[in-house]
Order: C-alpha cells, then structure tokens, then sequence
C-alpha cells in the first residue's frame, strides 16, 4: 500500500502547478466574454482590484490550512476543528462534480483542435457545426474519454513526477501562446477599437452587475472553495513562502485572463467590422464565434490549430488539478494506492461525464429545474456549492479557529505584512461579498434578475 504523501519539489513547482489549476477555460473561455458583455476596460478594473482583496484573502487561507494539516479538504477541516468537519467533506463533494462535465468541455477542445489541424477550418466555421457536434451520441463521448485519459495518465505518475512536471512544461508554453496570439490580434486592421473598449475603463458601463459579475469571475477562476489550493498547500514544503507563492499565482493567472481577452475582443471586432453585438455570444464565443474569425485570417488553419492547443494545454492543467484533488481526497479516506485510485475515480468519471455529454444529444429530454445536465451540474457546483463552502470557510477561520493560525503559518518562513487587512477581509469583508455572489447566483439562475 502506497502510504506515502508527495509533495512538490519547491517554490516554483508549487507556483506553476496551483498556477496551472487556476489557469484554465475560466481564463481562456469565460473571461473574455464576460469582459466583452459587462464593459471591458470597468469590469477589468474592478477585478483587479477584487483579485488583490478578496482572492488574496481566500486563496492564501486555503493553501495555508493545506500545508498546516498536511490533509487533504475532507481531514483537513476535522483536524483544525471537528464542528467544522463537515466544510471539507463539503468542500469535496465540489470537484466531484465540476471534473466530469470539465472534461466534457474539454473533449470539445480537442475535437477543434483536430479539425483545425486538418485543415476543416471553412466547415468549424459553419453555423451549425458546434450544435451538431455536440448533439451526436458518439463522437463527443469518444473525446471526452481521450481527454480524461491524458488527465489520468498526468496524476497516476504523482505529484512531482506527473502534476508539478507537466505543469511546469505547459504553463510557459501557455503564456508564450497566449502573448503571441494577442500580439497577433491587436495588430489586425480594425482592431484598436475593440482594444480601447478592452483596456479602458469607462464609468458609463459600471453598474453592482459589473462588481458581481467580477468578483463570481474571480471565485471560479482562482479554483477557490473546491478543495483544490488545500490539496496543493498540502503538498507544499514548510520553507516555501507562503505569501510570496500566493502573490505569484494570482500574477500568473490574472495575466493568463487579461491576455486571453486580448485574443478574442480585439479579433472580433475587427473580424465583425465593430460590430459590438458579436460580443455577445456569451459562452458560445470560443466555439462559434472565434472559428469564423479564424476562417477569415490568412493561414487562418494554423491560427486556429495553435489557439486551440493553447487552450487545451489550460485546460489540461485545470484537469489535473481536479482530478488530482479527487484522488487526494479518496486516498486520504481509504488509505488505496495512487495507481488504483486513480483508476476507481478516472472510471467514475468516465461513466458520470459521458451521461453529461448524451445530455445535448440522446439524453436531451433530461432536464432538471429547466436545466440540461452539462448546466445543472454547472449551477449546483459553481453557484451553490463553491459560494456555501467559502462562507463557511471564512466562518470557520475568522470566529472559531481563529485568524492567528493562518498568520502563524503564513510567517512561519517570511512575513505577512497584509496580516491586519487579512484579518478583516476574512471576519468580516469576505464573507458579506460572498453572500452576495450567492444571492446573486441563485437569483440569476432561476430568472430573478437578468444580466
């Protein structure tokens, strides 16, 4: 029996891999046309903002009561106070759900990739291409399954050897992508416009929907409240700093999402002749929209093959990062090898994620409060679970566990300069936004308010 907890080579090990967890579709896919439908330049500056505050408030508490108990989510909660138990096992069930229709999307990424590859670059332009696609029984099964394989095969071979080392390949290779594709962008005919709408910001365009659309966009995209950051802190060895790592990764992945929206605004509308209304094709964008830019570029084929590998790279990072907290989880509980573990979770979410993609085809008839399977399985995780799991958290640490053991951890190699503004965004600021996220949430999805 495999006993033996990883744990990752260093500083930059850990900073690429949790780097690598943020960094995925919510950057490279949500970012960019959240930006582009709540006013570009404003809602990047409140996020900025929000990023320094209140992602620098959950993340560092997360990754510090990771590397404190040396446990997972599920035993890490119990060990620091056994009321509060129930938050990890909480905090698990999030991941378990989110993995499977991850993957799904995933599987997508590659069946573009393919068809760029191969030249269909004129036919994953059509109209119909995605419904079509997407509403077939076997096809989008098989890429979601070659999908999840890559994601396993990166965690049976462990923390160092298979997370850290794949992370720290395709995080550079993912930023050079990244910057290269935006210079591309930026420089075509027409589309300064879309950059000034991007980058500055405008009072005009402020509304309380543009602070919650960002702060739920910071929420989702620093993989907070999922169990994730207290994986990786877990693996993090006592003499890397603490502060300085968590600095790092939100650079890393706030960066990551500016640049992507350098991609994809400025292209679209000098592609749509400024025409602001192709902006608005909401999480459909990559995969509609975007391929009949690419269409319309010289060597749009290769264009298109090299945007869709990056994104496969972010999102393969994102994966594994899931799936990695999974098997950490289940591991801790059943004492199993890394190997059989892998495989019992792999194989669940196997079964899981391919009912979720029948969802758009075969199993379309099912629908759940007025919800296909792919979006409730969005819903339940991202704006119930993810939202309960971080107010509970910040309720936990702030009143009963107490701050000083975040700060102690945090100094216990360097210092925590922001410890008295972290003591007051964790007890009192956190928690009020938070609630707000879930108010907001829930409401939106059951039609409440429209955004």
């Amino acid at each position: 029996m495999d006993k033996k907890r990883g744990s990752f080579s260093g500083k930059l090990g850990f900073v690429l891999a949790a780097a690598g967890s943020a960094v995925g579709l919510g950057n490279l896919w949500r970012f960019p046309y959240l930006a582009a439908k709540h006013g570009g330049g404003i809602f990047i500056l409140i996020y900025l903002i929000l990023a320094v505050t209140l992602g620098f408030t959950l993340m560092i508490t997360e990754v510090s009561i990771g590397r404190k108990t040396g446990l997972s989510a599920a035993g890490a909660f119990h060990k620091l106070d056994k009321r509060f138990g129930f938050v990890g096992y909480l905090a698990c069930v999030v991941p378990f759900i989110i993995t499977p229709y991850y993957c799904v999307i995933g599987g997508w990424v590659i069946k573009y990739l393919i068809a760029f590859v191969t030249g269909q670059v004129e036919a994953a332009a059509g109209d119909d291409y995605f419904t079509t696609f997407i509403s077939e029984a076997a096809q989008p099964v098989l890429w979601f399954a070659i999908f999840v394989l890559l994601t396993a095969i990166v965690v049976i071979l462990g923390v160092e050897k298979g997370v850290e080392k794949a992370s720290t390949i395709l995080m550079p290779i993912l930023v050079l992508l990244t910057i290269g594709i935006a210079i591309y962008s930026i420089t075509r005919p027409g589309a300064g416009e879309g950059l000034r709408y991007y980058l500055l910001p405008s009072m005009e365009h402020f509304s309380a929907t543009t602070v919650l659309a960002a702060m739920g966009q910071l929420f989702y995209s620093m993989s907070l409240a999922m169990g994730i950051m207290i994986t990786y802190g877990s693996y993090m060895k006592k003499d890397t700093p603490l502060r300085n790592s968590v600095r790092q990764i939100e650079l890393f992945d706030t960066v990551i999402a500016i640049l992507a929206g350098l991609m994809i605004v400025p292209a679209v509308f000098a592609f749509s002749g400024g025409n602001e209304e192709a902006l608005n094709k909401g999480p459909s964008l990559m995969f509609i929209t975007l391929p009949k830019v690419f269409d319309s570029m010289t060597f749009g084929s290769v264009i298109g093959a090299v945007f869709f590998l990056l994104v496969l790279f972010a999102a393969l990072t994102s994966a594994i990062s899931l799936l990695e907290t999974n098997v950490s989880m289940v591991r801790d509980k059943l004492g199993l090898s890394r190997k059989k573990t892998t495989l019992i979770v792999t194989i669940y979410v196997l079964i899981v994620g391919s009912l979720v993609s029948l969802g758009f085809g075969p199993l379309d008839f099912v629908q759940i409060i007025g919800m296909g399977l792919l979006d409730f399985c969005d819903f339940v995780s991202n704006s119930v679970l993810m939202p309960i799991v971080a107010i509970l958290t910040c309720v936990c640490m702030g009143f009963f566990v107490k701050p000083h053991v975040i700060i102690e951890e945090v100094e216990t190699n360097g210092d925590f300069k922001e410890k008295k503004f972290y003591t007051v965004m964790l007890k009192w600021v956190a928690p009020i936004c938070l609630i707000l996220i879930l108010i907001f949430a829930v409401s939106e999805a059951l039609g409440f308010v429209t955004v």
